[in-house]
């Protein structure tokens, strides 16, 4: 017999904001928990991209991330207003002290985390990542983990996502929702 997909519930909270290194998922989880929420998806970096009309890394290329960042964090604003709504962020964006503060005071904030190998080899398959040109996503992994995850854990809310199904994360994170 086949199992049906839970029918969604309706989420009436706080926006749900993604975060977490790279690879991870935040798109595809967040797309995913949306669909179980019965709310919008909204991909931050795909706004950003929209706004400013070129890619993320066309963005980094040309005017540096500095400048991306401060844009990101106009964009994460305006997507965090108080509706009900997932929003997956790039992997920089809860870096952001400015960035990160809006999250925490306006959303809820869910740290996805894997091990690096897994990433690794997720974010092998795309070179569409600024961070990653030209190196060892591996190595480069690593050292952005010891920098990113003591801040990723201010998030209130940590999900393990392993080699799993995505629909694992998404159940973990309506029970951490207590839904």
């Amino acid at each position: 017999m086949l199992q049906s997909a839970p029918s969604p519930q309706v989420w009436t909270g706080k926006p749900i904001v993604l975060v977490g290194l790279m690879g991870v998922g935040k798109s595809t989880v967040g797309r995913r928990l949306a669909t179980r929420l019965g709310v919008p998806f909204v991909d931050a970096d795909h706004e950003i991209e929209t706004a400013a009309g070129m890619t993320v890394g066309e963005i980094f290329e040309k005017f540096g991330e500095p400048y991306f960042r401060d844009g990101e964090r106009r964009v994460i604003a305006r997507l965090i207003d108080g509706s009900p709504r997932v929003v997956a962020t790039g992997g920089g964006a809860f870096i952001n002290d400015e960035t990160r503060a809006l999250i925490l005071g306006q959303a809820i904030a869910i740290w996805l985390d894997a091990p690096i190998h897994v990433l690794a080899d997720r974010v092998r398959r795309r070179d569409t990542r600024p961070l990653l040109r030209d190196k060892d996503p591996f190595v480069v992994l690593k050292d952005l983990a010891a920098v990113r995850n003591p801040i990723y854990a201010q998030a209130p809310i940590h999900i393990p996502s392993d080699q799993a199904p995505h629909e694992s994360a998404v159940a973990a994170i309506l029970r951490a929702l207590e839904l």
